[in-house]
């Protein structure tokens, strides 16, 4: 099992993040607080790494795992087109609870299971998750649990239940249990955006951001 760091001591920060980074680097798994569930992360570049994210999670590439990114370029850098509304969205909730599932970049080399083509992308409003970003480049990341159980609150329950899966445990306090919204801009721009999951940010505000219609009718519920 991978070791637990906390983030409140400069020390024992400073070091996780050093070991978090290398094992990135080394196709590893990562678990790393964000600003709504605390995450599992691997780097979204190597497949094999994904493939042990998706593993861990007891899931199968048929459920990929989104990306999480640390800045604003970095949305046009993996997306193949970037349409008006989503650029509404990512500044008004970026860094926050929001995930945009955008078509992916044809030419990247972005192997994170059966996606369709497409890329959920999300910029986190955490600290710890931005500065090991800023490091590692964009990082698939899902909720630190086994599919089925609840999302982990904290760094302790994350460990307990991904086990000898994981290489380094990054402890940034208590979470909630809450994930991100999801918002479906694959449609634009001749068709609407649509809601995947509520989550985090209420289905209200992403109508005020992009106009009513604009937005589908919402589906899901939360998650």
């Amino acid at each position: 099992m991978g070791a637990i760091y906390d983030s409140t001591q400069p020390e024992a920060l400073l070091e996780g993040m050093r070991l978090g980074r290398a094992a990135i680097g080394r196709g590893e798994l990562v678990v790393i607080p964000t600003d709504t569930v605390y995450g599992l992360a691997a780097d979204a570049f190597n497949a094999e790494a994904v493939l042990a994210l998706v593993s861990a999670k007891g899931r199968t590439p048929a459920t990929p795992p989104p990306v999480l990114i640390g800045s604003l370029p970095t949305l046009d850098a993996l997306a193949e087109e970037v349409h008006d509304e989503v650029r509404v969205l990512a500044a008004r909730f970026w860094p926050g609870a929001l995930t945009i599932i955008v078509p992916a970049r044809a030419s990247l080399d972005l192997d994170l299971g059966e996606t369709r083509g497409t890329v959920a992308l999300r910029m986190p409003d955490d600290p710890i998750a931005l500065e090991l970003l800023k490091d590692t480049g964009p990082l698939a990341v899902s909720s630190a649990n086994r599919t089925g159980e609840p999302p982990a609150t904290s760094a302790a329950e994350a460990a307990a239940a991904l086990g000898e899966s994981v290489a380094v445990i990054l402890d940034g306090g208590a979470r909630g249990t809450v994930s991100s919204t999801i918002v479906d801009a694959t449609a634009l721009p001749s068709g609407k955006l649509r809601i995947v999951r509520v989550g985090a940010i209420p289905v209200e505000e992403i109508r005020d951001a992009v106009g009513a219609d604009r937005l589908a009718d919402a589906a899901g519920g939360t998650a």
